[in-house]
């Protein structure tokens, strides 16, 4: 097996992340739409003013839930995804490869664990399919997403939240637990976003999320044809990667620090927690967050446009080979 691809995606995978990450992205840019009217009115403006960007966050609330139990269903009912929720239990191995990469970091080991080497020059049949690190991913964007989707129904009707808990204090509480932790996952996102899209061995865009594993070549003959070690670093990678750096973190501080400014007490009449302090800077800060996540939906549209057009070459090389096994000549052009 090659170590570039480190297939983890099947078809179903590739398919159900590519649908997650659309429906993330548009609740991100409504809802961010909504908690930042100040700072991003013209995204507001353009999704149909405050009752419009509210309405279609939350479509995209209700499609998330429907991927959510999807996804739940598919990992009971099928073997395969018994197998896959197997794969992602921590094991013992990972705790040691935890331990060993806090040591390494910290001067007290020579070299990160074993496990842990995907990205460091190990090789994929080295490495087990998923690390500690990957399984952290799905650990913290499971909980994330089922306290947003849960957090998103108690809030669905602010009138009635604040019925039940007889208090506009209580249903703000709710509002803005919703707000912050969409804060904490959208800094998670876009490291994900920078580390999946400017890595410097897959840049511009890691294709495993997008291309099935069964649809990527694999070398087992160990004749050293497939390897990182293999590519060449692309000439625009290192000024592109570092912008993106920046603009990265200057994203993650301003979304962070807006978050704190505009608390939105007391509740609007529509769910709208903006409207506290801004300047120039914070305007500017977080819409450069914005655009580092508009940057992500861009790489996933090129990640499906690039699963397109490898079936697309598969299935002519197939074709070809058909025609070849058919009249047992060489293909024509005629």
């Amino acid at each position: 097996m090659t170590s570039l691809d480190h297939g983890k995606f099947t078809r179903m995978t590739t398919t159900f992340h590519a649908l997650l990450g659309l429906d993330v992205f548009i609740l991100f840019f409504t809802g961010y739409g909504i908690m930042f009217n100040d700072e991003l009115w013209w995204l507001a403006e353009l999704m149909g003013g405050t009752a419009g960007v509210a309405a279609v966050h939350r479509v995209a609330g209700a499609g998330l839930i429907a991927l959510i139990v999807f996804w739940i269903v598919l990992m009971v009912i099928t073997p395969t995804g018994r197998s896959n929720f197997r794969e992602i239990l921590l094991t013992r191995e990972d705790i040691e490869a935890m331990i060993q990469d806090v040591k390494f970091m910290l001067g007290r080991a020579d070299e990160r664990h074993p496990n842990a080497l995907q990205f460091a020059g190990g090789k994929a049949d080295e490495v087990p399919l998923l690390t500690y690190i990957g399984k952290g991913v799905v650990y913290i964007f499971s909980v994330e997403l089922t306290l947003l989707s849960i957090s998103g129904l108690l809030i669905w009707s602010k009138t009635g939240v604040m019925e039940v808990y007889a208090t506009r204090t209580a249903a703000m509480a709710f509002v803005v637990f919703h707000g912050l932790l969409g804060v904490i996952m959208v800094m998670g996102i876009m490291f994900h976003i920078f580390e999946h899209g400017f890595h410097p061995a897959f840049y511009p865009l890691e294709p495993k999320a997008f291309i099935p594993r069964s649809m990527i070549p694999e070398d087992h003959s160990g004749n050293g044809e497939w390897g990182i070690e293999k590519l060449e670093l692309s000439p625009s990678w290192h000024w592109v990667t570092t912008v993106m750096g920046v603009l990265t973190v200057i994203g993650i501080v301003s979304f962070l620090v807006g978050s704190i400014f505009d608390e939105g007490y007391p509740v609007p009449r529509e769910l709208v927690i903006g409207g506290g302090p801004t300047s120039l800077l914070m305007t500017i800060g977080i819409n450069i967050g914005v655009f580092v996540l508009f940057v992500g939906i861009v790489l996933s549209m090129y990640g499906n446009v690039l699963r397109v057009r490898w079936e697309k070459e598969l299935a002519q090389r197939q074709e070809e080979g058909e025609t070849v096994a058919a009249d047992g000549g060489e293909p024509s052009d005629d």
